[in-house]
């Protein structure tokens, strides 16, 4: 299988956690970040480095020595990661479709009424932008 680069990431929903635990605060240890994910997850020291291990491995993120322990930083930007996953979503669920993905949205009942405005400020901030180019 081909390494992945920080331009095509595919994360796990575990790796999702420790990449925004990352990015939240960088450099940071196994053992900070386990700190830091104390809350949210129940993993063991050996469970986190593994994820690490493998976000490392997909080029996400990046491990130096420093006096022995490994200290890592994310090489994957947020705003890359979550435009990658929307298009994965994209492809998956709704053929490629942005269109039936806001129809989707528009239709779901548990669409607030706040989300709902939240779409149509930025379809005509969209509008306002396309019709200046």
């Amino acid at each position: 299988m081909a390494r992945k680069t920080p331009d095509d990431p595919a994360l796990s929903a575990a790796e999702w956690k420790v990449m925004r635990a990352l990015w939240r605060s960088h450099p940071a240890t196994a053992r900070e970040l386990l700190d830091a994910l104390t809350e949210e997850t129940s993993w063991a020291y050996t469970t986190l480095r593994t994820l690490l291990a493998r976000l490392v491995e997909k080029g996400a993120v990046a491990e130096e020595k420093d006096a022995g322990t490994s200290v890592y930083r994310p090489l994957l930007r947020e705003e890359r990661a979550r435009s990658s996953a929307v298009r994965g979503l994209l492809e998956r669920a709704f053929d490629g479709g942005f269109g039936s993905l806001v129809h989707f949205m528009l239709e779901s009942e548990e669409l607030s009424t706040r989300d709902r405005a939240e779409l149509e400020r930025l379809i005509a901030a969209s509008k306002k932008k396309g019709s200046r180019s």
